[in-house]
């Protein structure tokens, strides 16, 4: 099996950390008037919020993360890199591309909406059959993992529609797409690892 350097634990790990900081931040420093229960993520990005350059910066740093994982993940099937790495790409355009300070972004909302389908498909897309893929990328959890992600922006759609709670069921989904990363890493990391002697 291909190994996966460890330094891949940084990035993974990383970027969960630098997503749920940033919209932390940037929600105090946008004040009372900011709801993340009803309001989006992108809210806190938009031109003249107050906490614009801390989303920003989380998106860039997210999106950043993300190409080093796909770089680093050897074990993971190509098409799984491809697609997470694009899912990177996509997040430094999301906050590239901030949405307006009132009304909809087209731009915004169309890439967006191109990363979250990215990386909810990654992980299936990276599926390696055997018996010494590491439990991460076997075809179970891979499909499992997708399923919950497509499934979580399924439910975002009919929130935002509804103008129901989807500040909530974005983040609940953007975490789960910015931890898995992190799961299949430590997965491979764990598989690779020498096994230790007898005796010891």
């Amino acid at each position: 099996m291909r190994t996966v350097p460890r330094w891949a634990l940084v990035s993974s790990g990383g970027a969960p950390v630098l997503l749920i900081s940033g919209w932390t931040v940037a929600g105090r420093l946008e004040g009372p008037d900011y709801d993340p229960f009803t309001q989006t993520i992108s809210v806190l990005a938009a031109y003249g919020s107050a906490g614009f350059w801390v989303m920003t910066g989380a998106m860039l740093a997210l999106g950043a993360c993300h190409l080093l994982t796909a770089w680093a993940l050897r074990a993971a099937a190509a098409a799984g890199r491809v697609a997470l790495a694009a899912g990177g790409v996509a997040a430094l355009l999301v906050a590239l591309l901030p949405a307006p300070s009132s009304g909809g972004s087209l731009r915004h909302g169309s890439v967006a909406a191109i990363a979250f389908t990215l990386l909810a498909v990654w992980p299936v897309l990276a599926t390696e059959r055997g018996g010494t893929a590491p439990w991460a990328l076997r075809p179970g959890p891979c499909v499992a993992a997708t399923a919950a992600m497509c499934a979580g922006a399924a439910w975002f759609l009919i929130e935002a529609s509804q103008q129901g709670s989807a500040g909530a069921v974005e983040r609940m989904v953007t975490t789960l797409q910015s931890v898995w990363p992190f799961v299949v890493v430590v997965s491979c990391v764990r598989t690779s690892a020498p096994a230790p002697l007898s005796g010891e």
